[in-house]
């Protein structure tokens, strides 16, 4: 069974979105302040973390901040409605996604969904398992890791799927709207930054071309392409 970290200091809400989740067939572990979350979430073997940005004793941005030193486990973040400023720092942490609170338990659930199975390589055609490289890139579908300059990269689960989809479309322009679709399972919405800010992490970690260049090129006004040396 599929188990779910839910970190939140709204009890009757945490408490909804919860029996919401047990009843899609989550087992869902509840606490209600950053301090405790932080602790468990580094103790227990979870599959996913949905982690609340206001709370006490931590913020779930602190937590987050924390958690990424030792584990890339999936985080869907919960912020408040319109709060732009939490979501780009959730994101630029290493946060898979972000939802607005309030949300429907429906979306809540559509947006975990979205994030496991692109978390999950079992779920994927046995023919996109097999290693892809370019130039010093190496990406391997089945472990789910990823080495630049045969150095491997500490990526999120949001990270690599995004790289690996630069990287089997190499050369070619992808938009944002399509990866936001296969990435993170949901339309671009209007200003929505979260493929700008992912994209950004992944040149920070993957450095520059011999000419020095991000291997990450931006197509202004459309998206974005790996580069082919």
């Amino acid at each position: 069974m599929i188990r779910i970290l839910l970190v939140d200091d709204d009890l009757e809400l945490c408490s909804m979105q919860g029996q919401y989740l047990s009843n899609e067939g989550f087992a869902v572990q509840m606490y209600h302040d950053g301090e405790s979350g932080l602790e468990e979430a580094l103790s227990g073997d979870y599959d996913l973390i949905l982690l609340d940005v206001m709370m006490p004793k931590l913020s779930g941005i602190d937590v987050l901040r924390r958690l990424r030193i030792h584990s890339n486990v999936p985080v869907l973040m919960l912020t408040a409605k319109g709060d732009d400023i939490d979501r780009i720092i959730g994101l630029e942490l290493g946060a898979d996604d972000y939802v607005s609170k309030p949300c429907t338990p429906r979306e809540l659930v559509a947006r975990v969904r979205a994030i496991l199975r692109r978390a999950d390589p079992d779920k994927q055609d046995p023919g996109q398992l097999q290693p892809l490289k370019v130039g010093a890139l190496t990406i391997s579908a089945a472990s789910r890791s990823a080495a630049w300059q045969d150095n491997l990269l500490d990526l999120t689960s949001t990270e690599f799927n995004l790289l690996e989809m630069l990287c089997r479309r190499a050369g070619r322009t992808i938009s944002k709207e399509d990866l936001s679709m296969h990435t993170l399972g949901r339309p671009l919405a209007r200003y929505d930054r979260s493929i700008d800010v992912h994209v950004s992490n992944l040149r920070q970690k993957l450095g520059s071309l011999k000419d020095g260049r991000s291997p990450i090129q931006t197509v202004r006004g459309i998206g974005y392409q790996l580069v082919v040396e």
